[in-house]
């Protein structure tokens, strides 16, 4: 078992206190908005090896895969660590985004290459060939948009927005009227193309975009908020009326959500432990300032209505908490490790592994128990174990002092290993 050193993301719309607070360390100073905890190639954990040195993971893995990752998982997947684990900390919304198919990713890849676009060039659309599916559980309460709401509710919001504008004086744009004429189409699928795919490329959608955000100036409601906050980001951005298009969704701590490929996204406020397949592919539409490639973006949308596709926690006989989302890379344990009679949890979980598992610790200090010796992870640290390390007890540290900051509230960590 190894201890890890991680990458931080500081990408503008990241909180500068949230992730430093959880791990217990002092803030950087500026944003701080993703810690990679992985192996992905272009932001690898480093390992802390015994003689002091530092190797990436990557390398680590490909020195010998076979103890590192498993029969099973080499089989399945390759010489590659399959899943990405993040803590993701947004103080302002991420852009609207979907995630390609594993067929997309590797053709857009592929076609990338062949064009001689530099691997690490702004305007690439694909970083690597493999496709991204993801799940996000709330640590705090967390807000996010998900999925298309069905066309006919989108309508009467668009309907609404036309009447307010109207009893302002203002004039009504044009686009607004098309939009509920598209919502209409008796296809639900053509209905939410034909809106999403005129409010990302009308000329005419930077004017509707103020004439909204300005007659919803004092409205009530969760559309008109949405509005407010992505137009204060984003002013004339069409990712501000798209979000009349989607699911709202309001996660509180321990709630999760997954995202498949296809599906229309973005994260708004909060923060989370992030879960995906190894792979950085994002398809942007707006509400950013990177690259956004509308074309590609529209051939990868899902344009079906969906329920909020939440993950209920599974407890096993064995005292474990598991998150297992419909994607065959990943599963999250939760442990949540107390002392005390009177807590439901328990001082020692075993370990939720199959193959190679990443830990991260972010309350108190738990220590990882295997034949082969132990590790003691503080708060804030974290760990890569390798298939061969099986089986592994997770154990609430004992005793006090820097190295064990445990008190009565005992321990919080998370891990992440295939599905079982």
């Amino acid at each position: 078992m190894y201890l890890l050193e991680n990458t931080m993301r500081p990408y503008a719309w990241g909180s500068e206190t949230a992730i430093a607070e959880l791990l217990g360390r002092v803030p950087t100073g500026g944003p701080e908005a993703e810690l990679w905890i992985g192996a992905h190639p272009d932001s690898p954990s480093r390992v802390l090896l015994e003689d002091g040195t530092q190797e990436d993971l990557d390398h680590l893995i490909a020195a010998d895969p076979e103890r590192a990752l498993g029969a099973a998982t080499r089989e399945h997947f390759g010489d590659r660590l399959p899943f990405l684990l993040k803590v993701l900390a947004a103080a302002a919304p991420l852009s609207l985004q979907v995630h390609p198919s594993s067929e997309q990713a590797t053709a857009g890849f592929e076609a990338e290459n062949a064009a001689g676009v530099p691997a690490d060039a702004p305007h690439r659309s694909y970083r690597d060939g493999f496709h991204k599916p993801e799940m996000l559980l709330a640590l705090t309460p967390f807000e996010a948009l998900c999925g298309f709401r069905p066309a006919s509710e989108a309508a009467g919001v668009f309907e609404h927005l036309v009447s307010v504008i109207e009893d302002t004086g203002a004039n009504v744009p044009a686009l607004l009227a098309d939009v509920v004429s598209d919502l209409r189409h008796p296809d639900q699928g053509e209905a939410l193309r034909g809106a999403f795919t005129r409010l990302l490329t009308d000329d005419g959608t930077p004017q509707a975009v103020e004439a909204v955000t300005a007659a919803l100036a004092e409205a009530p409601g969760k559309d008109a908020a949405t509005v407010r906050d992505l137009a204060a980001h984003y002013p004339t951005d069409p990712g501000v009326l798209v979000s009349l298009l989607l699911n709202r969704v309001s996660l509180k701590p321990g709630q999760a959500i997954y995202l498949p490929a296809g599906n229309v996204h973005a994260y708004l406020s909060g923060l989370g432990i992030e879960v995906m397949a190894a792979s950085d592919n994002v398809l942007r539409g707006g509400l950013t300032p990177k690259h956004v490639d509308v074309p590609e973006l529209l051939r990868t949308v899902r344009f079906e209505t969906v329920k909020v596709p939440a993950v209920e926690v599974r407890h096993t006989p064995l005292g474990q908490e598991v998150y297992c989302p419909p994607f065959e890379e990943f599963a999250l344990q939760r442990l949540d490790l107390r002392t005390g009679s009177d807590s439901m949890a328990s001082s020692d979980v075993p370990l939720a592994q199959n193959g190679p598992v990443l830990v991260l610790a972010v309350s108190g200090s738990i220590v990882l128990d295997s034949p082969r010796g132990d590790l003691l992870l503080p708060r804030g640290s974290s760990a890569f174990v390798p298939a061969n390390e099986a089986p592994v007890m997770v154990k609430l540290a004992s005793g006090t002092g820097p190295d064990t900051d445990n008190d009565d509230d005992g321990a919080l960590a998370f891990a992440v290993t295939l599905p079982g």
